[in-house]
């Protein structure tokens, strides 16, 4: 069985070599989704649903092997965020940050599927999170991203280059939440090694 896994599927949107902005197209995509507010990582209601998040995407995954035969690899977490001054990205300020945690689903996961697995996680794990957690589709279409080595508080520049000159020098404006891919684990990852795909959907200045 040939296993599904998006970031060799979608080479152009999970494995950039680009590390200065530059246009992508990225397609539509299912995701598990679960949202929240404030400073990431150290919070615990971050961990509370991050943790949710991977205990239905395991559990999708192994029902689809077992009922459907078709396997596929865990995408990597991702995160939409945004805040009413998008300058607080490129500021650090956390605590004003919204988001929405992601992991990618191949096409063939319904949403019937998904509430099977939510329901079947529940039960498991007993981790109240998961209740939150939905199915939902993101089409970004056009946009600047660029591949980030680094700590995640070192992006502001990368930001502030994109807010402030590179959206101006190509007549776009900014279409839609920040978005970024975690490529490491930080858990496992030294900060300096960390590799983010950063991402910014964009329209034609009218």
């Amino acid at each position: 069985m040939t296993r599904y896994d998006v970031k060799r599927e979608l080479k152009q949107c999970y494995a950039p070599k680009n590390t200065d902005w530059a246009l992508v197209e990225v397609p539509a995509q299912r995701f598990l989704a679960i949202d929240g507010h404030g400073v990431p990582h150290a919070d615990a209601d971050y961990g509370r649903a991050v943790e949710a998040l991977y205990a239905v995407a395991y559990t999708i995954k192994f029902t689809s092997k077992r009922e459907l035969d078709r396997d596929f690899v865990v995408g990597p977490l991702e995160g939409l965020w945004w805040a009413e001054d998008p300058e607080v990205f490129v500021t650090r300020d956390k605590d004003a940050w919204q988001w929405r945690m992601l992991i990618s689903q191949p096409d063939w996961i319904t949403g019937d599927l998904v509430e099977e697995a939510r329901e079947a996680a529940l039960a498991k794990k007993g981790l109240p999170a998961i209740a939150d957690v939905r199915h939902e589709t993101l089409h970004e279409g056009t946009s600047a991203q660029v591949l980030h080595v680094g700590s995640y508080d070192d992006e502001g520049p990368v930001l502030a280059r994109l807010h402030h000159e590179y959206l101006a020098a190509h007549d776009l404006r900014m279409a839609g939440h920040h978005h970024e891919v975690y490529l490491n684990d930080p858990r496992r990852t030294e900060p300096a090694k960390l590799r983010t795909v950063l991402r910014q959907p964009v329209r034609a200045v009218r």
